[in-house]
């Protein structure tokens, strides 16, 4: 898809979703700044890409999303090393389940400014750099609670369709810079955390395939493919 050479931020690339867009994008020939907060995490990422994929560069920033100071350092540091940005993905970002009677304060923003304002601080920095190029693609992972509703998740379903709704403001105003900015919204997907929910007991995965028309949750790698499309040259959108 015309991804060879082209360099990739990935913020929250260390594990999940991210780290499988991390495999497919290495896969077509990108080069990868993961971003995360940490920093163990991130050093075994990049073995796993580097043992996946030789040859392929890696290079790793540990640091929350939802510092901005550090957000704009990580960005500067991919561009000091890369060169510029091309793809900006929008991985990182937190579970939070709890009755809204009981959540707190802290738990609140805590949502809201990792899997909100982080989206926003990335999209800001990456697209700085971005519009001085002339080109760009950015691909926020938001979630199906970002369309959707669901009892005992409203700082998370709050802050996913703020994300949603971000990325439409995003879109019609860097368009005319040449950056596509595009969301991607998973359902319930296979990953390490979800499947240590399911072992908890804490998800029930035949009850989720059931209400699903496919019948299952769907694989890291799937959602993944879906985000190659939008970063490749081919879409106009």
């Amino acid at each position: 898809p015309g991804l060879a050479g082209k360099v990739v931020l990935n913020a929250g690339g260390s594990r999940g979703i991210g780290l499988a867009m991390a495999h497919g994008f290495a896969r077509h020939g990108a080069k990868i700044m993961l971003l995360a907060s940490g920093e163990s995490g991130l050093d075994s990422a990049r073995a796993e890409l580097e043992a996946a994929h030789p040859g392929v560069e890696v290079e790793v920033f540990a640091a929350s999303v939802a510092d901005d100071a550090a957000v704009e350092r990580a960005c500067a540091a991919t561009e000091a090393h890369f060169g510029r940005i091309d793809v900006l993905l929008n991985n990182a970002g937190i579970a939070m389940n709890k009755p809204t009677l009981e959540l707190t304060a802290a738990e609140w923003r805590q949502a809201i400014d990792i899997d909100l304002s982080g989206v926003f601080f990335c999209a800001q920095a990456a697209a700085r750099r971005m519009m001085a190029q002339g080109a760009g693609a950015i691909i926020n992972t938001a979630s199906i609670w970002g369309v959707s509703s669901s009892a005992g998740r409203t700082a998370y379903c709050t802050a996913k369709a703020g994300v949603v709704s971000m990325t439409r403001s995003l879109a019609v105003e860097w368009a005319r810079h040449g950056i596509r900015v595009n969301a991607l919204c998973p359902g319930y997907t296979r990953t390490e955390l979800v499947d240590r929910y399911v072992r908890a007991g804490r998800i029930d995965a035949e009850v989720l395939a059931d209400r699903t028309p496919l019948g299952r949750m769907a694989e890291p790698e799937e959602i993944a493919e879906t985000a190659l499309f939008l970063a490749s040259a081919a879409p106009t959108f």
